[in-house]
């Protein structure tokens, strides 16, 4: 079995190719049977809305809403606690299957046995 992924993405809108990269990789390994974690921090946070996935766009890239649907439905998406608290997000506007969770979390998950993190 592949050793879990857990990403870290940093960017959104202000910088689409890092933040499309970091959805790219995190669908192929979920697409791939590799357990992924992805985790939505800083201007990353908003896709955790309904319909602001839909609203990115890169050329030359698969849609982001298509990415993220593919890792809800294979993988896991964390929402950073604080980033959603300085964008007033709360659990109840969050896409489902999308959880809010903070740093003791984030430490969890990346010092678990084997487990492999990458940060964009």
């Amino acid at each position: 079995m592949a050793r879990p992924l857990v990403i870290k993405v940093t960017a959104g809108a202000d910088a689409p190719e890092r933040c499309n990269q970091a959805f790219t990789v995190a669908a192929a390994a979920a697409a791939s049977g590799v357990p992924v974690s992805l985790w939505l921090t800083g201007e990353s946070a908003w896709f955790a809305l309904p319909g602001r996935a839909a609203d990115f766009k890169l050329a030359h890239a698969t849609p982001l809403d298509d990415l993220l649907a593919v890792i809800l439905s294979a993988g896991r998406v964390t929402l950073c606690t604080q980033c959603a608290a300085r964008r007033e997000i709360g659990p109840d506007d969050v896409l489902p299957g999308i959880r809010i969770a903070g740093a003791p979390t984030f430490v969890e998950e990346i010092t678990m046995d084997d487990v492999q993190a990458l940060v964009y």
